[in-house]
């Protein structure tokens, strides 16, 4: 029996995002897709799995559909409505050719609520749907489609009763009442499969003072469905275009969609390693439909690749779609007041080397040099790594209030030797570590001067928050004054602070110094950490001889704590290997690609793999050792994050040397 080809809700976000990947999805042995390919685990990483639990702990009276094909789930669901006053979990309807599950349904008598759980922060007072030009705001574009495609598909299935939407969401005016509460909402297994399990019931305190806050959204669905959402209107009306997506993924047709800076993030795209498989691309498929381009077409750079460039739609609408016809006037091109490349002096550097084929390195000597003349020995160099848990983990603190567990610590000193100097890691289960955080970090930086080196402004940014928490606490801090001494003296004041301050040993920001005074072609346009390094070690012939040598680990020249006698270089195909790619699996269990979009910096936020790999020490059941060998990892990567910076300083000082 052939499996219904029905439109989704996950299918109908697709299709709003892109009609044509709706003819690639779910042809997974046919095309390349870079998604993640356990969505439990994206769940996880974004804590989905615990708002979703906790949803469902606020209407006891609610019945899980467990089923997960389409008639059994259909069946179950029709049963309990059948009775005429039901809460359902997963709840599954269907008219036509659509068919959706739905987080929590509620029906009373006549009334149906429809219920949209989403990991996502509300603040009644500030967030706002539509922006102020009458558009959908575009932070809250996928949400409101998809319960908008939810109502739709409900008022078509039961035309005689009202519908009510509804998103669930945390609220951001929220405080926990208890602590313990995220240790409540566990990972078990069962088999083969995972799911999320509230191993103890809530308090009345809990149920009382919810984090989950319930916001209606029926006006907002009817201006989707009014087409006022889109500007300029949509030729076809919401359920046309329902009509059309649904139609043309049951009959399995492409519908084509114009192409545009929206491209470069398609999960369609091939990589080589695809391509050797067969995987086609569908990214491939569109451009040369569109376009007439050849495989040699595609191996020219293209606009898409220019970084942080504001004009690519621009640009291909005008048919500047490679490089090669990219000119200076198109970047436009201007100084700014501070020393090194601006924006744009780095974007036309970047389209000017590509399309000459100079795939050399640029330095800016001199402004680098003066830089680091600046600098006072010892050198630091630190790396955190941060959590945003959904449900907090203590009394008095808010969802998504950051956790700061761990960070990495490297020391070079002026005659050139260096040391990994210290490290934090706090894995206890339920534990709020920011207050040990920072004495641990004070104890690492206070008995020196010396400068101290963050990459981006993560790590500001997190010192920042742990200041206010310090300001905010109302509990017995006995050094609360030195720990805020300490963070403002190695800090800048963020932009919403309500005290403003520049700490006299504010630290340096190793990515600015990058984009200022540093590019190469081998880094693709990205700044990232992870894109620097190799470019810095395969430009480096002295990192190179240095590091092809097992010293690092070695108490005799470079100490560590979590690895011995380690060769951080190592060549295939005369390429230097990217060191991230040879550390331990920091899971065991997940797919490789799986734990490379986790690690990306743009797929969730910085360090998504540390983020998710402290999500499942937090509230997965796991063996002792398990648990020992996602802390081992973590130790190393965090070690490296610090190290990678060390020799991408080393690697500018011999330059400036030659």
């Amino acid at each position: 029996m052939t499996k219904p080809r029905y439109l989704t809700k996950s299918r109908f976000k697709l299709a709003v995002d892109c009609p044509t990947k709706l003819f690639y999805t779910g042809k997974d042995d046919e095309y390349a897709n870079q998604n993640i390919d356990d969505p439990f685990l994206l769940a996880l990483a974004e804590g989905g799995f615990q708002i979703g639990e906790l949803a469902k702990a606020y209407y006891p009276d609610g019945v899980d559909i467990k089923a997960l094909g389409y008639d059994e789930a259909l069946a179950a669901t029709n049963e309990l409505l059948a009775t005429g006053d039901a809460t359902i979990f997963e709840a599954a309807v269907c008219f036509e050719n659509l068919f959706i599950r739905v987080d929590i349904l509620r029906l009373s008598g006549n009334r149906i609520e429809v219920i949209e759980v989403k990991s996502k922060s509300y603040d009644k007072e500030a967030d706002a749907f539509f922006g102020k030009r009458g558009g959908i705001s575009s932070a809250w574009k996928a949400y409101l489609y998809d319960i908008a495609f939810q109502k739709y598909v409900v008022q078509q299935a039961f035309p005689g009763h009202e519908v009510a939407a509804f998103l669930m969401m945390t609220d951001k005016a929220a405080v926990c009442p208890t602590d313990g509460l995220n240790q409540k909402i566990r990972i078990v297994r069962e088999g083969e499969r995972k799911s999320a399990k509230l191993v103890e019931p809530l308090t009345e305190a809990e149920l009382d003072t919810k984090l989950l806050c319930l916001v209606p959204v029926d006006e907002e669905c009817d201006r989707i469905f009014a087409n006022e959402d889109t500007k300029p209107a949509d030729s076809l009306s919401f359920a046309e275009r329902v009509s059309l997506f649904a139609a043309s993924y049951e009959r399995d047709e492409k519908i084509p969609s114009p192409i545009g800076q929206k491209c470069k993030d398609c999960e369609f795209i091939a990589t080589p390693e695809d391509e050797a498989e067969s995987l086609k691309s569908g990214f491939k498929e569109c451009w040369r439909g569109q376009l007439g381009w050849t495989d040699a077409d595609f191996e020219q750079p293209t606009v898409l690749d220019i970084w942080d460039y504001r004009q690519k739609d621009k640009m291909i609408a005008a048919g500047k779609i490679k490089l090669a016809a990219i000119t200076e006037d198109d970047i436009g091109s201007k100084a700014d007041d501070r020393p090194g490349l601006s924006r744009t002096d780095r974007q036309w550097l970047q389209v000017s080397r590509a399309v000459s084929g100079d795939g050399s390195f640029y330095i800016d000597a001199d402004n680098l040099a003066r830089e680091m003349e600046s600098w006072k020995f010892p050198l630091h160099f630190i790396d955190f790594e941060t959590a945003t848990p959904a449900i907090p983990f203590n009394r008095g603190r808010r969802p998504y209030e950051g956790i700061a567990f761990q960070f990495s610590h490297h020391v070079v000193e002026a005659d050139g030797t260096i040391r990994h100097a210290g490290e934090y890691i706090n894995t206890d289960r339920g534990a709020f570590p920011n207050y040990a955080f920072a004495r641990a970090l004070k104890a690492e930086l206070e008995s020196d001067s010396g400068t101290i080196f963050r990459y981006a402004a993560h790590e500001n940014s997190y010192l920042n928050m742990i200041y206010r928490q310090l300001r905010e606490d109302t509990s017995d801090i006995h050094d609360r004054e030195e720990l805020c001494e300490f963070i403002r003296s190695i800090t800048v004041s963020g932009k919403d602070s309500a005290e403003v301050w520049e700490g006299e040993r504010k630290m340096v920001d190793q990515l600015e110094l990058v984009k200022r005074y540093f590019y190469d072609p081998y880094m693709g346009g990205s700044n990232s950490i992870k894109k620097v390094l190799p470019a810095i070690l395969n430009a480096s012939e002295f990192l190179q001889a240095k590091y092809s040598m097992p010293i690092y680990g070695d108490d005799d020249h470079i100490p560590s704590r979590n690895f011995e006698r380690w060769a951080w270089i190592a060549h295939e195909e005369g390429i230097v290997i990217d060191p991230y790619q040879r550390l331990p699996r920091m899971f065991a269990d997940i797919p490789e690609d799986d734990l490379e979009l986790l690690s990306e910096s743009d797929m969730l936020n910085e360090g998504g793999a540390a983020m998710t790999a402290y999500a499942r020490l937090q509230f997965e059941d796991m063996t002792e050792y398990e648990r020992s060998e996602i802390i081992r990892a973590l130790l190393k990567y965090c070690e490296l994050d610090t190290f990678a910076m060390v020799m991408i300083y080393e690697g500018w000082r011999e330059m400036l040397r030659a």
